[in-house]
C-alpha cells in the first residue's frame, strides 16, 4: 500500500538536512542522520505511521534525537583525530540550506549567518543541548515548548540552554564595514603575487589560522597567530605549490578560496573578517571533508 504520507515525507528531506548540518557541522553525518530518519519512520507499521498526526514534525524530532546522541559522543572521536577539527566546508548550494519557513525581521541569525564557519565554530564550543535548543528555537524557530519535546527538558531548562548558547555567539560576532569579497580578492592577489607585505596589511595583527587535515594530507597541526606569521606560511605555501590554482567561491555562504591541483579541489579555505582585517582562516584539506566540493 502506498504510503499516505509519502509526499510530505518526501518533502522534509531538505529541512532535515540543514537542521542536521547545523547541528553536527558535518554534511556527511548530516545525510546519515536523515537516512536513519527514514530508517525509522518506514520501520513504522501503518498503523503506527497513520496515528502521527504531522510526520515532519515526527522527524524532525527523531533527527534532532540522534544529533545530540552524536553530539554526546563527538568529544571521544574529536580525541582520536590527529590535529584541530573545522567543521565540513560546502559550496553555494542553496538548496541545501535554503529557507525553512517564511523570514522574520525579529529572527536573532538568519539561515545564511547559521551556516557560516564562523558560526559553526562558535557552535562547535557549545555542550550538545545548548546547541540543539539553540539550533532549533533560534534558527528554526521552534517555541521552547517544541524544544523541550524534543531534547526532554522542560521549557525553562531549554530557554536557559538557549540563552547561554547566544550569549557565546553574540560575544563571538565582530562587526564587519568592510567588503568580504573585495578582502578575499586582495588576499587572493597578494598571495599569488607572493607579496608578503600586502598579505600582512589585510590580515587583522592577532589573526588565527587553523588547518584541518585529519592527518590525511600535509598540513600545519597546531593554529598560527599572527599577521606576519601566516603571511610568511602562505608565501611558503605558494612557493612549495607552484600548481596550484586557486578560484573564489562562496564557502559556507561566505567569500572565500578554493585550491586546486590538477583540476581536483586539495583545499578550501574560510575566513572571519572584521574592521581590522582577517581575524581568521580556516583552512580544510581534510579530503573526507571535500567530498561535497568534487562534483561543483
Amino acid at each position: 500500500m502506498t504510503d499516505p504520507h509519502l509526499t510530505a515525507v518526501i518533502g522534509e528531506r531538505r529541512k532535515l538536512i540543514s537542521l542536521a548540518y547545523r547541528m553536527l557541522g558535518s554534511l556527511a553525518e548530516a545525510e546519515d542522520v536523515v537516512q536513519e530518519t527514514y530508517a525509522r519512520w518506514y520501520a513504522l507499521s501503518e498503523p503506527q505511521r497513520s496515528e502521527v498526526a504531522t510526520p515532519g514534525a515526527w522527524m524532525t524530532t527523531v533527527a534532532s534525537r540522534i544529533c545530540l546522541d552524536l553530539l554526546g559522543s563527538a568529544r571521544a572521536r574529536r580525541e582520536q583525530y590527529v590535529g584541530e577539527w573545522i567543521p565540513e566546508p560546502v559550496p553555494g548550494r542553496p538548496e541545501w540550506f535554503g529557507s525553512a519557513g517564511p523570514a522574520d525581521p525579529a529572527d536573532r541569525v538568519t539561515l545564511d549567518e547559521s551556516i557560516s564557519m564562523a558560526f559553526l565554530v562558535v557552535l562547535d564550543s557549545m555542550t550538545p543541548a545548548e546547541r540543539v535548543a539553540f539550533v532549533l528555537h533560534d534558527v528554526f524557530r521552534y517555541s521552547f515548548p517544541e524544544v523541550a519535546a524534543i531534547v526532554g527538558r522542560t521549557p525553562a531548562a531549554c530557554r536557559q540552554l538557549a540563552s547561554s548558547a547566544r550569549r557565546r555567539v553574540d560575544t563571538a560576532r565582530e562587526p564587519s564595514g568592510a567588503d568580504r569579497a573585495e578582502v578575499v580578492k586582495d588576499f587572493k592577489r597578494a598571495w599569488e603575487a607572493s607579496d608578503i607585505e600586502a598579505l600582512v596589511a589585510l590580515l587583522d595583527p592577532t589573526a588565527i589560522a587553523t588547518a584541518d587535515s585529519g592527518g590525511l594530507a600535509p598540513a600545519f597541526l597546531d593554529p598560527i597567530t599572527g599577521a606576519e606569521d601566516i603571511a610568511r606560511l602562505w608565501i611558503e605555501i605558494a612557493a612549495r605549490n607552484p600548481r596550484i590554482v586557486l578560484s573564489e567561491r562562496t564557502v559556507n555562504g561566505q567569500p572565500g578560496l578554493v585550491a586546486q591541483l590538477d583540476g581536483a579541489v586539495v583545499s578550501v579555505y574560510a575566513f572571519d573578517i572584521a574592521a581590522t582585517g582577517i581575524t581568521r582562516i580556516w583552512v580544510i584539506r581534510n579530503p573526507e571533508k571535500l567530498q561535497s566540493w568534487t562534483t561543483v
